[in-house]
């Protein structure tokens, strides 16, 4: 492995592995498997990236980030508590990531590898858990036995209310799927068609709240529009532009759909299977600013993007695993604030 700065015990800690497995790999002698020589490696990674941050004095709180969701999120999730850490100050706030891309466990399927994972982070050194999980009942079972092992769990973008998480941090998803609809409707105006929406998977309660929110406020506008369904794509693009473009090819399906709410994110793939079919580019309004929606909107191929602060979310979560450790003292957790960003307006 490359040269760098950190003791042996440092690295140990943060991969949750013995000092004598991580002098093993960091030696290239025998007896080890490929899956443990990713995570001394993936810890190395960590702790280059937190380098500041782990010199900074005051007490430390390891946290495990653990999420079943695309790159593209995941990705957007890592850089906005790597920015926030410094600002945690006088805390030393370490993290590890478990995402269902680096091999944890799958991105689709049922939620075995992430239960696993939990299960392995509950059998470490460990603050607390921040966490994006279908809403299952193994998954409830698994966080009850995180909370009855004294584990704070932070629920992030989708919640878990039926488990005994400490908290939910994010936007009130009910009120952004309502939100979508306001929006859909003042700008279809008065103009005929259908609404398509796009969910990754329904039981991620998060995107069933917007989908529930959204079809109840659109009932209560003008025209009534008829809503299409596509659902369980799990925000894979090719998945998903295969979906849609069944959907719009569908025997006697909608002559038009003038507009798409995209629960589940994929949205080039969206626009590239309206393309396929022969229709035209629709009025799109997504969620997140993920490196996609802001090249999209950039480019004017997105009318809006309903966003939160994920820097302050991680931030949240982050507070309210000190909060639960003793560190800081209890606080109320708010809905997020629920953003509208065009090409207009884009930070």
């Amino acid at each position: 492995m490359p040269s760098h700065p950190f003791r042996i015990r440092e690295i140990a800690a943060q991969a949750g592995l013995s000092e004598a497995t991580v002098d093993r790999v960091l030696n290239g002698r025998g007896g080890v498997r490929e899956s443990t020589v990713r995570e001394v490696r993936s810890a190395v990674a960590d702790l280059e990236r937190q380098r500041d941050q782990v010199r900074l004095a005051g007490r430390t709180f390891l946290i495990d980030v653990v999420m079943q969701a695309p790159a593209r999120f995941t990705g957007a999730v890592r850089a906005a508590l790597e920015a926030e850490l410094a600002l945690l100050r006088p805390a030393v706030i370490r993290a590890r990531f478990h995402f269902s891309q680096t091999g944890h466990f799958r991105e689709t399927g049922p939620p075995g590898g992430l239960i696993e994972t939990l299960e392995s982070i509950s059998r470490r050194s460990t603050q607390g858990i921040v966490l994006k999980a279908p809403d299952t009942g193994e998954v409830n079972e698994a966080v009850a036995r995180l909370a009855g092992r004294g584990i704070p769990v932070v629920t992030l973008v989708t919640d878990l209310p039926r488990s005994p998480r400490t908290a939910y941090v994010g936007i009130d998803n009910r009120a952004a799927g309502a939100t979508a609809a306001y929006l859909v409707s003042q700008w279809l105006g008065r103009r005929p068609g259908a609404v398509l929406v796009t969910l990754s998977r329904s039981f991620f309660r998060g995107e069933e709240e917007r989908e529930m929110g959204f079809r109840s406020a659109l009932r209560s506008m003008k025209p009534n529009r008829r809503v299409i369904d596509v659902t369980d794509t799990d925000g894979l693009d090719a998945t998903i532009r295969g979906l849609v473009l069944k959907a719009l090819k569908t025997p006697g399906g909608e002559a038009a759909v003038p507009a798409v709410y995209s629960i589940g994110g994929g949205n080039a793939a969206i626009l590239a299977a309206f393309a396929d079919a022969g229709r035209p580019a629709p009025l799109l309004f997504a969620h997140d600013l993920d490196e996609d929606n802001i090249r999209l909107l950039r480019g004017g191929h997105l009318a809006a993007v309903l966003h939160h602060d994920l820097r302050l979310d991680m931030r949240r979560a982050a507070q309210v695993i000190m909060s639960a450790r003793n560190g800081l003292p209890p606080f109320p957790v708010t809905p997020s604030a629920i953003q509208v960003v065009t090409p207009f307006n884009l930070p």
